[in-house]
């Protein structure tokens, strides 16, 4: 005699116990839920015939359970308060009472909470309804942002937050993509998939049977799959610069693109006299001026990438230390 308290996971289907749960659930005296239970279809599929209860009563589980084997299936949220009601009611008068877990949450499974929280959002908050592409773009940005500067200041106790908030906005542009109707439209698990087709594809050494010597030939693997990727896309136009966002910091941005260079063994000389293409619409003082500093940037730049540093993360933290020596002044001269 005794209570059997099943808990389950909403985030799989239900019908999918082990075979653990399955045995309690067949030869238990009582198996009682409440009606409506998302577990309800697959007990009677299976021969079990339950009691259905509005709500579950736990003075009548624990003393039903001196008597008979009882197995209550518990809320998809896993009826808390019922277990600290009935703990507390063995307590006083124990009965045998175990907690059978007839399913359990795979890695990933708090992803589907996610994509049911957005969906929710955007039906009934005026604000997430509102949003479009556009107006959220520069929040991604702004989370991004966020999780670098934890990155480089190792706090990375606050990097979960941070990345969690990354992933509210990949869950956000899908669900204001699944909306539309022109043909562009995709959901989360469009964008999920194409990812790992895409992770897929471009691990042969992995997914596949090509051998690799090391993380270079790894690297020399993945340009060519891209290359690839390119031309098939492009066609007689594609190119290796297709991709790199014009609308990255600058250095960031000449970084980038002296990388892909690099990787083509495009001539060095490509780099030389650039400031006689710049445009001309500012004056011709300002635009040499202009141009003068522009080309200094951008070598330095080639200097620190040559030099296998990183320039936009090099002028971060000298501007950190600037920062944080204007703040000491500020404390020293609050007045000044």
């Amino acid at each position: 005699m005794g209570l059997t308290l099943l808990a389950t996971t909403h985030r799989v289907a239900p019908g999918l116990l082990t075979w653990r749960a399955w045995d309690a659930l067949r030869s238990a005296s009582s198996v009682r839920l409440r009606d409506g239970h998302p577990l309800l279809p697959s007990l009677r599929d299976a021969g079990v015939a339950p009691e259905l209860v509005p709500e579950p009563d736990p003075s009548r589980l624990v003393a039903d359970a001196r008597d008979r084997d009882v197995l209550w299936v518990t809320a998809p949220d896993g009826d808390e308060p019922l277990m600290r009601e009935i703990g507390a009611l063995v307590v006083q008068d124990p009965v045998d009472v175990e907690v059978l877990h007839g399913s359990y949450d795979l890695p990933g499974a708090r992803l589907l909470d996610l994509v049911s929280v957005m969906d929710t959002l955007r039906r009934e908050c005026p604000w997430d309804r509102k949003q479009t592409h556009a107006t959220l773009v520069p929040y991604l940005l702004e989370e991004a942002y966020e999780v670098l500067d934890t990155v480089e200041s190792g706090d990375y106790g606050a990097l979960r937050e941070e990345l969690g908030d990354v992933l509210m906005q990949v869950a956000f542009h899908s669900v204001v993509a699944a909306e539309r109707d022109d043909g562009t439209e995709f959901t989360i698990d469009d964008v999920a998939g194409a990812i790992v087709d895409k992770l897929v594809r471009r691990h042969p050494h992995v997914f596949g049977d090509v051998t690799v010597s090391g993380a270079d030939e790894v690297n020399a693997n993945w340009e060519q799959i891209k290359a690839a990727e390119r031309a098939e896309k492009g066609g007689a136009e594609a190119s290796a610069l297709d991709g790199v966002p014009l609308g990255q910091p600058a250095l960031s941005l000449a970084a980038q693109l002296q990388r892909r260079a690099g990787r083509m063994r495009a001539p060095a000389e490509l780099a030389d006299g650039l400031a006689a293409d710049l445009p001309r619409d500012v004056p011709a003082d300002a635009a040499a001026a202009g141009g003068e500093l522009g080309v200094r940037l951008f070598e330095l730049v080639r200097e620190a990438t040559e030099r296998g540093v990183d320039p936009e993360a090099e002028l971060r933290a000298v501007s950190r230390v600037f920062r944080d020596r204007v703040r000491s002044w500020e404390r020293r001269a609050p007045h000044a």
